[in-house]
């Protein structure tokens, strides 16, 4: 078995603890990629395939692990979902949907606009309106997370960032039915 598996590298282990990356929202891409990559290979089934079927499951746990973590790690709203978990915050996304009212007048206005458009140069528009709220958003979150260290404060943006992002895929249903 690899040395970083026989040394017991714990599979319970946070995602950031796991890619040896700094805990906080900001991540370097590049260095969780290449991270990814050296564990898959360390971890790969194949590489155990000489020692057995029991390393060979353990081996598949790990990978199963590192991909989970790699997931949640790339990918900026389930790294800040994460963030708060860890910090004791749960989003709770399916049981708390409250949001601040003048968010909820924004999400009304694109959701009239996107029913309106008609063409592609309309629908355009309001992708281009939709993205730069969410990288907006995005800062915010940072910010609420690696500066403010303001977990309540990251709730509320997570959550407006899965609304965000849910509307996003209802454009991009919007725009193929437009084709």
């Amino acid at each position: 078995m690899s040395e970083a598996l026989a040394a017991g590298m714990d599979l319970q282990a946070n995602d950031f603890v796991l890619f040896a990356v700094p805990r906080q929202f900001a991540q370097d891409l590049s260095a969780l990629d290449a991270r990814w990559k050296a564990l898959q290979r360390e971890a790969h089934p194949d590489k155990f395939a000489a020692q057995g079927a029991a390393a060979q499951r353990i081996a598949m746990q790990w990978s199963v692990r590192i991909n989970e973590a790699y997931q949640r790690l790339k990918d900026p709203v389930k790294r800040a979902a994460y963030l708060c978990e860890l910090g004791g915050a749960p989003v709770l996304a399916n049981t708390n949907t409250a949001m601040p009212p003048q968010f909820l007048m924004q999400q009304m206005e694109w959701r009239e606009t996107l029913e309106d458009a008609a063409s592609e140069v309309a629908l355009d528009a309001v992708d281009n309106e939709v993205q730069a709220s969410r990288k907006q958003v995005l800062q915010q979150c940072a910010q609420a997370l690696d500066e403010q260290h303001d977990l309540a404060r990251a709730v509320e943006l997570v959550r407006a960032l899965m609304f965000i992002d849910k509307f996003l895929q209802d454009l991009d249903r919007r725009r193929d039915q437009l084709e």
